[in-house]
């Protein structure tokens, strides 16, 4: 192994952290691979997928959100959910409400009734240092089946946050696709999570294999480093779709290499975190299938550049 080599694959190693299962592909082939591909990602690419909504525009997770991505046709959304004291499925990232909400706590310690008395606009703050949202209707905590229900076009992207060794991470792949059947979503979502044994345990479930699974953090770390040590013939992950950043710790993860050898796996390569258009515009041209951005203006000028 050459020093270079040497020097890309530890860094690689280091990336494993940030990596937290989901995204795309911009030109899918067949040739070599007997990956099906779901009918999630049978739609035209690329896709533009806001941020929890578009957590620079609106406050996260929110109608309020949802409802300005919609409007700037993006092709859907990424979200997180969390299981609520009576098991219910809410569309939320952190653990705690602390952070964008008027409450404390963990969510799993609310009901949702409590959580939905929150105002999730409280701490929202827009480029002016204003708090237009604060008390706002719309800026309600949602549940996964509000979210399904109220946006049927759109695509999202679902991210199990509970931890596996919790009660509520022990229930969330089965309520998750409860809430997934119910709907009749199988064709319009993707599972991820950045724990293994989520993804593990979703898949149980998922025996008609209908619906789309992100890569946890261990297969995307076993993806990388076989792709960049010339192994990556011997790679069998079940995802249908890496995610990752752009950069970290100053590598550049947009490699042609890595992008190339995802597509021909029939994984969709896919980047968060895009707020540029110029950038949006390089990835897509590099084979990039999926961008999820906090801007969904600025999803929708690309996405308005690309097809004109």
């Amino acid at each position: 192994m050459t020093k270079t080599r040497k020097i890309l694959t530890g860094s690689i190693i280091g990336i494993a952290g940030l990596f937290s299962g989901s995204m795309y592909i911009t030109k899918r082939n067949n040739t070599g691979s007997q990956r099906d591909i779901k009918p999630f990602f049978q739609h035209k690419a690329p896709y533009v997928f806001s941020h929890r909504g578009g957590m620079q525009a609106r406050p996260e997770s929110t109608q309020l959100a949802f409802d300005h991505s919609t409007e700037m046709g993006l092709t859907g959304f990424e979200t997180d959910i969390r299981i609520t004291k009576d098991e219910q499925v809410v569309v939320f990232h952190d653990a705690t409400v602390d952070r964008t909400t008027n409450g404390t706590g963990y969510v799993a310690d609310h009901t949702l009734a409590e959580l939905q008395q929150l105002d999730a606009g409280y701490r929202f703050t827009d480029i002016n240092g204003h708090k237009p949202f604060q008390a706002h209707p719309q800026a309600k905590i949602i549940t996964m089946d509000a979210l399904l229900q109220q946006y049927p076009d759109q695509l999202v992207n679902i991210d199990i946050k509970d931890h596996p060794d919790s009660y509520e991470g022990q229930i969330a792949p089965s309520r998750l696709y409860e809430v997934i059947k119910r709907n009749n979503a199988e064709s319009r979502v993707l599972v991820t999570s950045f724990y293994k044994e989520q993804i593990t345990r979703f898949t149980a479930l998922n025996q008609e294999r209908k619906i789309a699974i992100g890569a946890s953090q261990a297969e995307v770390t076993e993806g990388i480093l076989k792709c960049y040590s010339g192994l990556g013939h011997l790679y069998r992950g079940q995802a249908d779709t890496f995610q990752m950043p752009t950069v970290y710790k100053g590598l550049t993860l947009t490699q042609r290499k890595l992008i190339a050898w995802l597509n021909k796996q029939n994984i969709a390569p896919g980047f968060y975190g895009v707020n540029n258009v110029d950038q949006m515009v390089d990835l897509v041209a590099m084979g990039v299938h999926t961008i999820v951005t906090d801007r969904p203006k600025v999803g929708k000028q690309f996405l308005n550049f690309y097809h004109q």
